[in-house]
């Protein structure tokens, strides 16, 4: 009942909706009075008045209580189309019956503000555990690479330190390597800021998936010095209708993943193929695998395993699925043996014949 509310329906359209649905449950059982009885009519409206209440403000429900019970006295309870009632029974009955829609109409509202208050209280409550969580990741994720590049920067230009071309290389490799560690954490916060708004718009354009995918093997290779990645494209792979940032920007993170949470020496296979106009991309690697208790959450914003790498605010994958939905696709993540895991991505594609008409 908590989800259900009118902030969009006017307290008039609310007393109009309310006023119609009485009306039509009492022709539509007027035309039955003779078969249910005027008892089962009572009981007919007196659901419209749960169902008032669960839907609408207060007002509106009392009117509906009210006109269900003129209603009902009017055209059901002997003798009918007068407002007189004959017997002491249908007089309780009437009287019973007014009073269990006032009461049970206020009760079921006053339910529903409950429970509206208390999920605004647990979303509040998350939001503010949502904004601890950034602040700590980003408190060690983006001071870090600042720090680093305004460590190399002040070395550099220290007049007292006298350093040789070799070191520079070294101090300006690390100023660029913490750049784009820093790019990547705010690129990934601006995605999770679209995928929260759900202003996610996918732009299709043809892409050749292998330029794609070398593409971000190349941005990796800096950080997969310790890494062996490896990709062996697809013969015959044909020019696909897809997003090419977003696809990008799922194998960055992916792979990066990999990188991240493998031990060195890890070998990471991307394959790519297509076929029935389905797009699929594999992230596989040789590492530790995934807990089994860990796999059904490893999609959550923030999520981190409980390992010695602490690195990463946790975005990444729950990025990657959020992108793959935005094009109607699926992710699927396994375990393989004897160790390793295995990102499985599939989206529906249009495919061109350029590419293979080109090769015949």
């Amino acid at each position: 009942m908590g989800v259900l509310t009118t902030k969009k329906i006017s307290s008039t359209k609310q007393h109009l909706i309310c006023v119609l649905l009485i009306i039509f449950l009492s022709v539509i059982s007027y035309s039955f009075k003779d078969i249910i009885g005027y008892r089962v009519v009572a009981l007919i409206l007196l659901l419209a008045v749960s169902i008032s209440a669960i839907l609408f403000d207060i007002l509106p429900v009392i009117v509906t209580a009210l006109l269900s019970a003129l209603l009902l006295n009017f055209f059901f309870i002997p003798p009918t189309l007068t407002l007189h009632i004959d017997t002491a029974e249908d007089i309780l009955m009437f009287a019973m019956y007014f009073v269990i829609a006032l009461i049970n109409g206020v009760l079921t509202y006053k339910i529903r503000q409950f429970e509206i208050k208390k999920t605004n209280e647990i979303e509040n409550e998350k939001t503010i555990a949502l904004y601890n969580t950034i602040l700590n990741s980003l408190s060690h994720e983006l001071r870090t690479p600042i720090s680093a590049i305004i460590g190399a920067i002040d070395t550099i230009t220290d007049k007292n330190t006298k350093l040789s071309s070799e070191n520079k290389i070294e101090l300006y490799s690390e100023i660029e390597l913490a750049s784009n560690r820093l790019n990547r954490q705010v690129e990934n916060l601006l995605s999770m800021s679209r995928l929260e708004a759900k202003t996610i718009k996918p732009i299709y354009d043809w892409f050749d998936i292998d330029e794609l995918i070398f593409s971000v093997l190349k941005e990796n290779e800096k950080d997969a010095t310790n890494h062996i990645i490896t990709y062996i494209p697809e013969e015959d792979l044909p020019l696909v209708k897809i997003d090419g940032g977003l696809l990008e920007t799922m194998l960055h993170n992916l792979i990066h993943n990999a990188l991240q949470h493998t031990p060195s020496g890890t070998t990471i296979a991307v394959t790519a193929t297509c076929k029935n106009n389905v797009l699929t991309i594999v992230v596989a690697d040789n590492g530790i695998g995934f807990p089994k208790n860990t796999k059904q959450h490893v999609f959550n914003k923030f999520y981190k395993l409980n390992t010695k790498n602490t690195g990463g605010t946790g975005l990444g994958l729950s990025i990657v699925k959020g992108f793959t939905e935005a094009l109607n696709g699926t992710i699927e993540l396994k375990n393989v043996k004897p160790k390793g895991a295995k990102f499985t991505v599939t989206i529906p594609v249009e495919i061109s014949s350029i590419k293979v008409l080109e090769n015949e």
